[in-house]
């Protein structure tokens, strides 16, 4: 794949920011992340060339952390708890229905576009638990019946926004 000139820019300005910096590679990553909403090899190969930093140590983090991407991610986040406190309030079986409901796995993206299911393992609202979260909202104690509910409701979102 062939990084766009103005993309390839915008990685080099970022990492310039960071240039004086005793440790950069994270905060390049982030805001990496924050900017493009992934991290593809051929941008890690470019803050490889502008950092001096091994392509195969940057590849290391990008995969590491789960925060950072290497493909694009749906327009909305479905982020499912599989933490102890959720796991054992059956947040598997919440996965496993937007699983079958939007066609995709954990780590997948449906092709509009607009989902992108994550397994997570702690989102730190164990007293909400089985909790999940789209884009940054909470939704405590779901249950699967829930599911078709709250699809609907991003689905109805993208019909109000065209």
């Amino acid at each position: 794949m062939k990084i766009r000139q103005e993309v390839r820019v915008g990685v080099e300005s970022i990492c310039d920011r960071y240039a004086n910096e005793p440790s950069p590679l994270m905060m390049i990553l982030s805001s990496i992340q924050k900017e493009y909403g992934y991290i593809p090899l051929e941008v890690q190969e470019i803050v490889s060339e502008k950092t001096g930093i091994p392509v195969a140590e940057i590849y290391g983090v990008v995969t590491f952390y789960s925060f950072f991407s290497l493909n694009p991610k749906g327009k909305y986040v479905i982020g499912i708890c599989l933490g102890t406190a959720c796991y054992v309030k059956n947040s598997q079986a919440i996965v496993d229905k937007f699983s079958a409901l939007l066609g995709i796995k954990p780590g997948e993206t449906t092709e509009d576009g607009l989902f992108t299911i994550e397994a997570v393992r702690c989102m730190g609202a164990c007293a909400l638990a089985p909790a999940m979260e789209v884009n940054g909202k909470v939704y405590p104690k779901v249950t699967p019946n829930q599911v078709e509910a709250i699809i609907k409701e991003y689905r109805e979102k993208e019909s109000e926004v065209k």
